[in-house]
């Protein structure tokens, strides 16, 4: 058995299909158990395993026949994506990306289901703690980075959940309705990036319809975007029972379904086939995927593979700690050793370290924030602890009175707050942005008891903090940290760590500020993405909103002056340089962002996007040039016109600061346009054909020429009256030249769009 497998998997993957029946073809096209594919023991072509991530190992102990949440070997639990994401840091994430292999290869996992880098377009989503950002950029950057980890270590990626999956309410029949720009600029442009750099092994279609037709069954979005534009070269999978149609899904380019459906739908496969109604080379082209990914997996394990436990939980602590965003501080942190302090709120001594779902991992070893607090106090020092509010955060007049008077005590307390999961999970939608009432409440007794609180988060999405922003000195965005999060978020409040952190999603002043408050959930199956392009700072910036932190916001311990932008364009892009200067008295880690926009564009556009960061570490004192290329890709729109990505030509403000509202210096590059022949037709307006490189020149003359007949001079009236020419711009040429008085005829504009078209294609 052991030459045949060999054989199999050195064999090309067409000669092995070439071997297989028909039957054997569809078997390996869905899945053997929950989460193993089939095997082909006649030509030695083994299973593969592969199972839930995407922040750790979700590996069932016991057969694979179930989804099993909690029942799964212990592994690394790093911290969630909602707190990767806020690290800005790509060399970090690669880093987490690289052990996530190690720890998979080691348990023989073949392919990883994750990354998640779907939009944050709601601040409800259930699911938003396994998503990076609200940006496509970041997500698409970051979203690279643990990809290119994990596959270095011999197994694959799964990136999820392609596309649109923005929602947990109806998840599984939901049409999300999106125009086709925002579609292609906000929620498919990280996609993209990771799929055109880094060949993940898998994508995972989502559960979805988009635009009426389900992801697992849509060619267009499978094969005419994801494999003829985009290159794809791997295989498509199925989020775990999001398919509706087999044969029509295989057709469309969903080339494996998870999970096993028992062979009924491989039975339809041949069905299909042998009743002529599927192509045997459609079924032909699913299994070589499926013995490509085979071969791939086999020669990426290693028998000998292991991990080292304690380096991993350090990696995990580093990660939650570069993670953690300082969202206020009036002088309070970082708190000195002997300082008098008291620890409120049972998440201190029962941290909610990840989301709830498929996600969750059972970590190795767990730390609390309460254990490491008293231990960076030093010895002797007493930190005195009340729980508050109970494990469901619900409190009582007992636990009140009992947090009022460790409070009163102390000169400083620390007071963990945060969302169960029994409001944030997947499977369903948040109800709103608030922090349970009993913790309200707490709060509220324990600031009339001492005043000087600094509050400390857990929570897997944006929580409201208008109107508790200006009752504390300081805040602190702890997000879900992972199993080492109790001791990252000691080293941030002691200052063994610079907090680096910033946000990755904007925090806004209220739930019906958001962009997609009117258009979320949808209704009857249907949710209409009427924000558009506007999605997260979008949004904001473009209506002048208030908002309680901005994207791309956070504090550190030290303090960082910017000067001398300058940008450079080329044929790649911009190149953006900067000087960062360290002004403060400690070493600390600066995010520089980058943002472009263009005045007078000719389409609609934000005020500002994000087209590049750099996290650069620099010591008390220190001085350098940052370099953030932009590449020319991402200065381009999607031209609903000719269907393509274009760059529009122009003075670009190139705009460079520590968050979308906190721009530091600006500069100012002449980018060139790409050529754009739009094609034309009897209905183009007198303004596009003006417009038009090759019929505008023609149609100017024509007008200046006059009417040498008895009629009116239309042409000649246009000309010379502004305000008319204005209003005349967007009449349609094929109405216009009807008139009497035009200096052009209906047969000569014909054929001037005629030529324009056949010069311009």
């Amino acid at each position: 058995m052991t030459d045949t497998i060999n054989t199999a998997v050195e064999a090309s993957a067409a000669d092995v299909v070439a071997d297989l029946t028909t039957e054997e073809k569809a078997s390996l096209t869905s899945g053997a158990d929950f989460w193993t594919t089939k095997s082909v023991d006649r030509v030695g072509l083994p299973s593969i395993l592969l199972t839930d991530g995407p922040h750790g190992v979700r590996l069932q102990r016991a057969d694979s026949d179930h989804l099993g949440i909690g029942d799964s070997v212990p592994a690394t639990c790093f911290p969630p994506a909602v707190a990767l994401g806020s690290s800005f840091d790509v060399d970090l994430l690669e880093r987490v990306g690289t052990a996530l292999g190690e720890e998979a290869r080691a348990e023989g996992v073949g392919v990883l289901l994750g990354p998640g880098i779907n939009i944050k377009r709601s601040p409800l989503c259930g699911r938003n703690f396994e998503y990076l950002s609200e940006d496509p950029i970041a997500s698409g950057v970051l979203g690279s980075a643990l990809v290119r980890g994990l596959q270095s270590q011999g197994v694959g990626a799964s990136l999820k959940h392609f596309a649109a999956n923005n929602q947990e309410a109806d998840r599984m029949r939901v049409s999300a309705d999106i125009d086709e720009r925002p579609l292609r600029e906000i929620y498919l442009r990280g996609f993209q990036r990771v799929v055109e750099d880094e060949q993940p092994w898998t994508v995972m279609c989502s559960y979805n319809r988009l635009n009426g037709v389900y992801t697992s069954e849509d060619p267009w979005l499978l094969t005419k975007v994801l494999r003829d534009e985009w290159g794809f070269e791997g295989l498509v999978v199925s989020d775990w029972g999001a398919v509706n149609d087999r044969v029509t899904g295989l057709v469309a380019g969903l080339d494996l379904e998870m999970p096993s459906s028992a062979g009924r739908t491989d039975a339809q496969l041949v069905a299909a086939v042998q009743a002529g109604t599927l192509d045997e080379a459609v079924l032909d082209l699913a299994a070589l995927r499926n013995v490509e990914l085979v071969q791939k997996a086999v020669r990426g394990a290693r028998a000998d593979a292991s991990y080292d436990v304690d380096t991993h939980h350090a990696l995990a602590r580093e990660a939650a700690g570069a993670s953690i965003v300082l969202l206020k501080n009036e002088g309070v942190l970082p708190l000195a050793a002997d300082a008098s302090v008291a620890v409120i709120g049972e998440l201190a001594r029962t941290p909610r370290y990840q989301g709830a779902g498929s996600s969750q991992i059972n970590p190795t070893r767990l730390d609390n924030a309460l254990d490491e607090i008293r231990v960076l106090a030093g010895a002797g020092a007493e930190v005195p602890f009340a729980a508050g509010y109970a494990a469901d955060a619900t409190t009582s007049d007992e636990l009140t009175a009992e947090a009022v008077a460790v409070a009163s005590a102390a000169s400083t307390v620390l007071l963990f707050l945060g969302v169960p999961a029994e409001q944030e999970s997947e499977g369903f939608d948040r109800e709103d942005l608030e922090l349970p009432a009993g913790q309200t409440e707490l709060l509220d007794a324990v600031l009339a008891a001492n005043a000087n609180v600094v509050i400390v988060l857990a929570n897997g999405g944006v929580v409201r903090l208008s109107g508790l922003a200006d009752r504390v000195p300081a805040i602190v965005e702890g997000w879900l940290l992972g199993q080492a999060g109790g001791g990252a978020v000691a080293d941030v409040l002691y200052g063994v760590v610079n907090p680096s952190g910033r946000l990755a999603e904007t925090i806004p002043v209220r739930l019906a500020d958001s962009p997609a408050y009117l258009d979320f959930p949808g209704e009857h199956s249907h949710v209409r993405y009427g924000e558009g392009l506007f999605v997260g700072y979008r949004w904001y910036d473009a209506r002048d909103l208030a908002v309680t932190y901005p994207f791309g916001h956070g504090l550190s311990y030290t303090t960082f002056e910017y000067a001398d932008a300058s940008a450079t364009a080329s044929a790649e892009g911009i190149a953006v340089r900067v000087t960062v200067t360290n002004t403060g008295d400690r070493d600390g880690a600066e995010v520089v962002q980058v943002y472009t926009s263009l005045a007078g564009s000719s389409i609609v556009r934000a005020p500002r996007e994000l087209k590049g960061f750099a996290k650069v570490a620099l010591a008390a004192g220190e001085s350098r040039e940052v370099e953030v290329p932009v590449r020319r890709e991402d200065l381009a729109y999607w031209d609903t016109r000719v269907d393509q990505w274009v760059v529009e030509g122009g003075e670009y403000t190139v705009e460079v600061g520590a968050s979308s509202r906190d721009i530091r210096s600006v500069a100012t590059v002449a980018v060139e346009g790409d050529a754009v022949s739009a094609p034309l037709s009897m209905n183009s307006s007198i303004g596009e054909l003006i417009a038009h490189p090759v019929a505008g020149p023609i149609i100017l003359q024509a007008l200046s020429a006059g009417n040498e007949g008895d009629g009116p001079d239309v042409g000649g009236a246009l000309l010379a009256d502004p305000s008319m020419f204005k209003m005349m711009a967007s009449f349609p040429i094929g109405r216009l030249a009807s008139f009497p008085g035009m200096p052009v005829s209906m047969d000569q504009v014909e054929q001037l769009i005629a030529a324009s078209n056949a010069q311009g294609a």
